[in-house]
């Protein structure tokens, strides 16, 4: 690591919106050559500050320092003229493009000539940070992994001496992980400076050189990577000790409630995106999903919560077959069921509402007479707010302007207040600090002991492991195995992920 004065410097940063302060006389430094953590509960600024780095917000107060000199960044292109670029969780391509043609989006490219000298320049920037991109390919038939790489090269093209990496691996596999960290720390030697946002706080320990922990608005303290621990940076984030172990409870139940069988489904183009699915869930059993993104999950939970259509197969629940039924019609049935979709402002809440009308549209078909009773919705909204602590001026403050972690709290309590018999969750700790993980671990083993049949989809492999009783793994639509949560080790099932059946790897 590179020693001396700071490249980047933000000093005494303050940002406020409405009667939010996202950032109170927050201070970062971050030398050349070095990979910086930024950890954080969510809502506790570390989003608004880097927005403020990369030209998105502009500080209401506050100085920010790059290469020693005082910098005004009032738009993204300002930053990346100052050398700051910053790669978003949702990627920010065009698929119908190829990589070329994505890089040299906005320049004026001319004669084919200088197309060519462009794609020189680039390929000059692909071997110094050993960047492996195949510039011909569209955007539509790249992984996820390769995504990344494509925007960590437009960023390095544009000029980016100061990379931002917002969440970089929370839709990654763990090979594509490897892959990246090693972009990383090639990055590294080539002095660029690497600002990491991430709540896995084992990767944080594997490639940071320091790390900064804010807490609620404020910097709390930046430490050297070798002299902390998680536990330590944790109880720095919360401001308390806190237990880091996701326990697994024994099951108590043993009759199974749900049967899958045959299971296929076509997208809108009529390409099959589930391939012949068939499993069962027990009750009181957390039945984990693991798969790289786009391999037919966010498909399986619309099928089973009836907003899929379904070419064929049976969904058997507690002896009556779901297919063709819609959501109204589980309702009306009393077949108890709750969805906790990955778009979580898209499909499960409405962002310009606060949490009584969000709360309100899940309940109104149980209300009796012509008027909606706001009361008991806001009892609610009051009794979400303190179980999963969410951070919120009030229950009428609109979903929209909460932090993302929050957004998601509010959802599942939502869902759970419901009283499932069924849980189907879509990455309900995607982008969540690590105590609020271990509260929702928390209240999906008290569903499991009530005998809630729990589907549970995610990236991170370690809380699968840890909170599941089996993980089914799918790639490309089809089921590749499904194994027991307590014998799975990550490497086997990163290699069923990519589509290796699980016979096959145990040979």
């Amino acid at each position: 690591m590179t020693n001396g004065s700071a490249y980047v410097s933000m000093k005494d940063i303050t940002k406020i919106f409405g009667t939010v302060t996202a950032n109170d006389r927050m201070s970062l430094d971050v030398l050349n050559g070095e990979i910086h953590a930024l950890l954080g509960e969510n809502g506790a600024g570390k989003g608004t500050l880097m927005n403020m780095l990369s030209g998105i917000y502009i500080p209401d107060s506050g100085h920010i320092f790059i290469d020693g000199k005082e910098v005004q960044l009032s738009s993204p292109r300002e930053a990346i003229n100052a050398g700051v670029g910053m790669i978003h969780q949702h990627f920010k391509l065009v698929d119908v493009l190829t990589a070329l043609e994505n890089i040299l989006l906005g320049y004026k490219t001319g004669i084919l000539l200088r197309k060519r000298e462009r794609e020189a320049e680039i390929r000059k920037i692909m071997d110094r940070f050993q960047l492996d991109v195949d510039l011909n390919k569209y955007v539509y038939d790249m992984s996820v992994g390769e995504k990344q790489t494509l925007e960590i090269l437009k960023t390095l093209y544009r000029g980016a001496k100061v990379l931002i990496l917002d969440e970089p691996t929370a839709v990654l596999t763990p090979q594509e992980t490897v892959r990246l960290f090693k972009i990383m720390r090639r990055m590294k030697e080539q002095d660029c400076a690497v600002i990491f946002i991430s709540h896995k706080m084992n990767e944080v320990m594997e490639i940071a050189d320091r790390v900064t922990v804010l807490r609620k608005g404020r910097t709390i303290d930046t430490l050297n990577k070798q002299e902390t621990d998680p536990q330590e940076l944790t109880e720095l984030m919360v401001g308390r000790p806190v237990d880091l172990s996701i326990n697994r409870t024994a099951r108590v139940f043993d009759n199974k409630v749900l049967f899958v069988k045959g299971l296929r489904a076509l997208n809108e183009e009529g390409v099959e995106v589930l391939k012949g699915l068939t499993f069962d869930l027990g009750a009181g059993e957390i039945l984990g999903v693991a798969g790289i993104a786009g391999s037919g999950q966010k498909e399986l939970c619309e099928a089973l919560a009836g907003l899929y259509r379904i070419k064929e197969g049976e969904i058997t629940f507690k002896g009556e077959n779901l297919v063709g039924k819609n959501p109204q019609e589980f309702i009306n049935r009393k077949i108890s069921m709750s969805f906790i979709p990955e778009d979580r402002l898209g499909m499960g809440l409405v962002a310009s509402m606060d949490m009584v009308d969000n709360i309100l549209l899940k309940q109104y078909h149980y209300s009796q007479g012509l008027f909606v009773k706001r009361k008991p919705a806001a009892s609610k909204a009051k009794e979400i707010i303190k179980k999963l602590d969410v951070q919120t001026p009030g229950v009428n403050h609109p979903i929209k302007n909460l932090s993302g972690g929050n957004i998601q709290k509010v959802l599942l309590g939502r869902e759970l207040d419901s009283h499932p018999e069924l849980l189907i969750t879509a990455y309900p700790v995607r982008g969540l600090d690590i105590n609020t993980c271990h509260k929702i671990y928390d209240i999906l083993n008290e569903e499991k002991q009530k005998g809630v049949a729990i589907l549970y989809i995610a990236e991170d492999l370690d809380s699968l492991i840890g909170l599941c009783d089996r993980i089914m793994v799918i790639s490309n639509g089809e089921i590749t195995g499904i194994v027991d949560a307590r014998l799975a080790e990550k490497k086997q099932l990163g290699a069923m992920m990519l589509g290796k059946k699980e016979e096959e790897y145990a040979v």
